[in-house]
C-alpha cells in the first residue's frame, strides 16, 4: 500500500503563490505516475497536472499551463505543485494521487488540502 499526505494549502490573494506538497510513504516503488487534481464546490473533480517518477515527464491542464509547475523529489518521495499567479477560480480542494501504471485509474489518493484564492 501507498499513503499520500498533502500539505501547503491555505488562503492567498489573487496573483499570489502557494506550493503544495505530497509526501508518499509505504510501497512507493510501485508508483509510476503522480498527479494533482482539484475539486471546487459544486463541480466535478478535474485534472491539474501529472508527472512520472522516472524521467520527470510532465503534463498540465490548459487552465493552469504557464502558471503551475509540478515537480518531484525522488529522495524525499515528495511531489510538489508550485502555483503562481493564482486566480479566484483556482479555489478548490487539491488532491494528490498516484498510480502504478501509465494508463488506467489512479490507485492511491490523499485526503486533500484546501486552497482559497480571494479576489
Amino acid at each position: 500500500q501507498v499513503q499520500l499526505v498533502e500539505s501547503g494549502g491555505g488562503l492567498v490573494q489573487a496573483g499570489g503563490s502557494l506550493r503544495l506538497s505530497c509526501a508518499a510513504s509505504g510501497r512507493t516503488f510501485r508508483l509510476y505516475v503522480m498527479g494533482w487534481f482539484r475539486q471546487a464546490p459544486g463541480k466535478e473533480r478535474e485534472f491539474v497536472a501529472t508527472i512520472r517518477w522516472s524521467g520527470g515527464n510532465t503534463y498540465y491542464a490548459d487552465s493552469v499551463k504557464g502558471r503551475f509547475t509540478i515537480s518531484r523529489d525522488n529522495v524525499k518521495n515528495t511531489v510538489y505543485l508550485q502555483m503562481n499567479s493564482l486566480k479566484p477560480e483556482d479555489t478548490a480542494v487539491y488532491y494528490c494521487a498516484g498510480k502504478e501504471g501509465v494508463i488506467g485509474v489512479y490507485d492511491y489518493w490523499g485526503q486533500g488540502t484546501q486552497v482559497t484564492v480571494s479576489s
